[in-house]
């Protein structure tokens, strides 16, 4: 009975290398895929209403009026990534009655979860600042309950 060369599975890399580099090449993450990346995943926890500072804020909404530009999936995300590791800066704004340590916890959790999972990187931190607070009826679409002098 013949037995076949043991053959490192394709998804563990061997001893001493990352998952970004093998024997066969180096894989190499842009700083925008990991802000994509760590955006959607703090989008996705409860609690989160949005990025960026007040003017950061300011000047998206006047980037979305204009016709077929898109809002910036990175706005808010600042990240440094190396070639086996990236450290994350989120600069959110949260609704108001959600348990701000708790949601910090979540979005951790979520954005190293995701860079990780997809990427192959390791996070090294993920901080968070939380500049502002949503408050219910803060939303520019919402009615004003005083009326306007001209019909």
């Amino acid at each position: 009975m013949s037995s076949a060369p043991a053959t490192p599975s394709p998804r563990s890399p061997a001893v001493g290398e990352s998952q970004l580099e093998s024997s066969q090449g180096k894989t190499t993450v842009a700083d925008v895929v990991v802000s994509k990346i760590a955006g959607m995943a703090a989008r996705d926890v409860s609690g989160v209403h949005g990025f960026g500072s007040g003017t950061t804020r300011a000047i998206g909404a006047l980037r979305e009026r204009i016709p077929g530009a898109r809002a910036s999936s990175t706005q808010g995300v600042t990240v440094e990534v190396g070639e086996k590791q990236a450290a994350i800066d989120l600069v959110l704004v949260v609704e108001y009655g959600v348990a701000i340590a708790e949601l910090a916890r979540g979005v951790r959790r979520n954005v190293i979860g995701g860079i990780e999972q997809m990427t192959g990187l390791e996070v090294v931190e993920v901080n968070i600042h939380v500049t502002d607070l949503h408050l219910p009826g803060d939303d520019t679409g919402e009615q004003s309950s005083t009326t306007g002098r001209v019909e």
